[in-house]
């Protein structure tokens, strides 16, 4: 299953589409190619709200703890699809300095749209971790999770921000994703596990889900929830168990 390099995918499965039934069952695809993680300290970042379901999938699968790693895009005052920038859940900001001449927008517009989306996060933390401080990650493994990586920006933007959480090794792991935009990732970690490479113009995430919605935020904090009351640490660092009644 291994490709040249540090970026790790199932080569039977390049270049398809439809080939995910849901973001559940992609994640537990995906764990096949973290097997050697299984019940180690190795933590899953979650990148809210469409990568969820994929990491509390691998996450259970491989009986690792998870935790939900908060981006959200800076986005364009005429189109909220579209964003020049991103800010992650510690601050972490980073704009797209190659797109932002071509934008044209003012000072005012700049600093409206970064205030607004540091507000964002800020409340999405919240709602996700409440008042808890981050895990320490020294020594530790950390694998960011997204449901499919095409631009790459926001991914990014996460892997800066965990890296300043001092983790020993950072990896990222997506079902599917863009030939050039994982090759960039892949320069910024330690690994990339991507279960569907696909080359050519207008990759699209969805095109590789049979069923592709957008996932409500609510949905993906009783998500979290859920995994974090069921599955707790227990003995050795990082192992996950099952609670029993």
């Amino acid at each position: 299953m291994n490709s040249p390099g540090k970026i790790i995918e199932i080569p039977d499965l390049r270049d398809r589409v439809r080939i995910f039934r849901s973001r559940e069952q992609a994640g537990r695809l995906l764990a096949g190619l973290l097997e050697n993680f299984r019940g180690t300290a190795t933590l899953i970042l979650g990148i809210p709200s469409g990568g969820i379901p994929v990491a509390v999938a691998l996450a259970e699968e491989l009986q690792l703890p998870l935790e939900a790693a908060v981006v959200s895009k800076i986005t364009l005052p005429w189109n909220t699809e579209a964003g020049y920038g991103a800010v992650a859940f510690d601050g972490t900001v980073r704009l797209n300095e190659e797109l932002l001449p071509q934008l044209r927008l003012t000072e005012k517009q700049l600093a409206e749209g970064l205030e607004q989306t540091k507000d964002k996060v800020a409340r999405r933390v919240r709602k996700f971790r409440g008042d808890r401080s981050w895990p320490d990650l020294s020594g530790r493994t950390a694998v960011l999770v997204d449901d499919g990586l095409a631009s790459g920006f926001t991914m990014l933007v996460a892997v800066e921000a965990v890296s300043r959480l001092k983790a020993q090794k950072i990896l990222v792991a997506v079902p599917t994703g863009s030939t050039d935009r994982l090759r960039k990732v892949a320069r910024e970690v330690d690994a990339l596990y991507c279960a569907n490479i696909r080359e050519g113009w207008g990759f699209s995430v969805a095109e590789a889900y049979q069923r592709w919605f957008d996932l409500e935020e609510e949905e993906a904090v009783r998500m979290v929830r859920d995994y974090q009351q069921k599955f707790q640490p227990r003995g050795a660092p990082g192992t996950v168990v099952k609670k029993t009644d």
